[in-house]
């Protein structure tokens, strides 16, 4: 079997600096946080998440999942993580989403929401020449400049890993066009394989080597010695983090169940395509300790 990564979601805005190191003490391969301008509780912001976890670390990887690219001014994007790859050492990995379901908080920052997949398309354009040239010349619709440099570049040549998040075939597209990697989330070992097979077929049509594209997955996790607890505090969990009733979908989406059920469903996604695991909680905040060590010594060893 293939070497399969897992990553572990930072749960909270506070004690980051512990749980990255218990992570990488645990082995994990990457360290991912996401982001909202506005959520249905408190959120967090995926460089300053990120930036204190690589201060806390020397080695495990880390991995917005994901920034809200139209949100940003992409030159303001290039300069912040080409500076969180370099104080890094280089363990950068740029996850984008392009959001939506908050049309306030792209009200709140001044970008229509219509012009989002439009918006995010053009600033990886930017943030690509940026990260890898100098003296950027760009004439798009939204980025207009000329003799622009950011110094210092990413350490990582050509630049750090793009991932794409996403569940529908514009996401894919996306993917296929500009990212490193695919990083869907809410999917099924079935959606995972079509998508694959679409962003194959996408790449090969815009002429792009796809042999070094890597297929993720993010997804949610409730672990405990009784399955039936386990789906019920995923869909409580879910339910709550997303303001809508998971009861019904929750196991469809998510890795809840014992060690073993968990084992055997992350070899459906495996089997579809996906290498690397990328895992937020979905258990009771007290148990997330206990979650992020079941699945580093009973479930990940099974696919090293």
């Amino acid at each position: 079997m293939a070497n399969i990564e897992f990553g572990t979601a930072i749960p909270a805005v506070t004690k980051v600096p512990e749980y990255a190191q218990r992570a990488e003490k645990l082995g994990y391969d990457y360290l991912c946080a996401g982001e909202h301008m506005m959520f249905h509780g408190p959120v967090g912001n995926t460089l300053i998440t990120l930036s204190v976890a690589a201060g806390a670390t020397s080695k495990i990887k880390l991995m917005s999942s994901v920034v809200l690219l139209p949100l940003y001014n992409p030159t303001v994007l290039a300069k912040l993580t080409s500076v969180l790859d370099v104080a890094s050492g280089g363990r950068y990995h740029m996850g984008i989403g392009i959001g939506g379901e908050f049309p306030k908080e792209f009200e709140a920052c001044g970008i229509p929401v219509k012009q989002r997949a439009s918006r995010s398309n053009e600033a990886l354009e930017v943030i690509k020449k940026l990260w890898t040239e100098e003296n950027v010349t760009f004439e798009g619709r939204y980025s207009k400049f000329s003799g622009v440099t950011i110094s210092p570049h990413p350490t990582q040549k050509p630049h750090p890993p793009i991932w794409v998040a996403g569940r529908k075939e514009p996401a894919m597209r996306r993917a296929a066009l500009y990212g490193d990697g695919w990083i869907p989330y809410m999917y099924t070992p079935e959606m995972l394989h079509d998508s694959v097979e679409k962003i194959k077929q996408f790449g090969a049509e815009a002429g792009r080597d796809m042999s070094k594209f890597r297929t993720g997955l993010f997804i949610f996790a409730s672990i405990y010695p009784n399955g039936d607890e386990a789906r019920e505090q995923a869909a409580k969990a879910l339910g709550k983090n997303y303001a809508q009733d998971f009861s019904k979908i929750a196991g469809r989406y998510t890795l809840a169940g014992t060690p073993d059920d968990c084992r055997k469903r992350i070899k459906e996604y495996v089997d579809a395509g996906a290498r690397t695991i990328m895992i937020s909680w979905a258990c009771r905040a007290n148990d997330i300790d206990q979650n992020l060590k079941l699945v580093a010594e009973e479930v990940a060893p099974a696919f090293r």
